[in-house]
């Protein structure tokens, strides 16, 4: 039946009979209750929320599909709040924010707002998503030019509000790799590995562009982001890491480079740190890290990363309040390679292949 007779256009969605197995991205929190230590993990396009018991076995306790394509997942929590929404970047052109309802055993969608067109393209953000870590404000960005910023909040009734999208664009830009720095309840800012290919594209015999860190603030008194600072890093940078801030730790970024980590913060001096080799490793061989996690307790924290070769490293940061002084990184175990690696407060360490 047409449109033109009344009738909806038919949707057709392919579902294979054998699942996906592949875990895509894997996010951590407690989705159901205040202490429940749980990960939700990506299957491209399945959203799971797994479990793990005192023995040490992962149960599966919620596997729902989406019906489209699962770009970015990242968990927030409002100030004050015990449990963790999950946010959502897929190819629908829509941010979307879940919630798991215990009682039902379903992701209750909170809100879902429209940006864009459908589809992974390179100016569709969706691809990109970081929060700020006292769980204010989100930004979800493309691969090219486009970036949004959405104040997320309560009402009097104590649920989740989110604002209108604020834009961030800027023309002729390539994003790397996005995160929310801890800058403890001063206005939220957004760490951005950038490239502009403006001056290359209209002369290709101009000097190859420069990678940069850029800083992206959100006003949160004039509802406005601006472009803060950019500050040149090695065109090897592939990943970010925050640094957790406030009274937990000297707040800033790692920068993942070849072969080393870099500290970056604004008015602070750069500190690097290189990342161990093997001895067998040829010296002209590069080292990237694919992936890495966050453990933060009270009065301490840590991260692991690891290698494309899947060697795990433990990096801590030597700190006076909030300057740094050293940037360890020592090697600490051999696993397979990583999409994504989770460290629970309970101690198990989760590596999803």
């Amino acid at each position: 039946e047409s449109a033109a007779d009344g009738g909806a256009m038919p949707c057709f969605y392919s579902l294979t009979l054998q699942r996906a197995t592949a875990i895509t991205q894997a996010i951590y929190g407690n989705f159901s209750a205040p202490k429940a230590q749980e990960v939700i993990v990506s299957r491209g396009k399945i959203l799971e929320l797994l479990r793990p018991d005192d023995a040490g076995k992962v149960q599966c306790v919620l596997s729902t599909e989406i019906f489209g394509v699962i770009r970015s997942i990242a968990p927030f929590r409002l100030v004050g709040a015990n449990r963790d929404y999950i946010v959502v970047g897929s190819d629908s052109g829509r941010i979307v924010i879940l919630e798991y309802n215990t009682d039902k055993n379903t992701f209750d969608q909170v809100h879902q707002e429209t940006y864009g067109k459908t589809g992974c393209r390179r100016m569709a953000p969706g691809q990109y998503l970081a929060v700020d870590p006292k769980g204010r404000a989100c930004m979800i960005a493309a691969v090219e030019k486009q970036k949004f910023v959405y104040i997320l909040n309560r009402d009097s009734g104590a649920r989740l509000t989110i604002s209108s999208p604020l834009e961030a664009h800027k023309a002729h830009m390539l994003s790397f790799a996005t995160c929310g720095v801890d800058v403890g309840f001063e206005n939220p800012v957004f760490a951005v590995l950038e490239l502009s290919y403006e001056e290359i594209d209209k002369d290709p015999n101009a000097e190859p562009p420069q990678k940069v860190l850029a800083l992206y603030e959100m006003d949160l008194g004039l509802n406005h982001v601006s472009r803060k600072s950019a500050e040149a890093v090695d065109s090897s940078a592939h990943a970010l890491i925050a640094v957790p801030g406030g009274a937990d730790g000297p707040s800033g970024v790692l920068v993942c480079c070849e072969n080393c980590l870099v500290y970056k913060k604004p008015g602070h001096p750069d500190i690097v740190s290189a990342i161990p080799r093997r001895l067998e490793m040829a010296q002209e061989k590069g080292l990237l890290v694919v992936a890495h996690a966050t453990h933060k307790l009270k009065d301490f924290f840590f991260f692991l990363i690891q290698s494309e070769f899947g060697d795990i490293y433990k990096v801590t940061i030597t700190h006076e309040e909030d300057i740094v002084t050293e940037v360890q990184v020592k090697y600490f175990d051999t696993i397979p390679l990583a999409n994504s690696l989770c460290v629970l407060k309970t101690g198990f360490f989760v590596c999803c292949l």
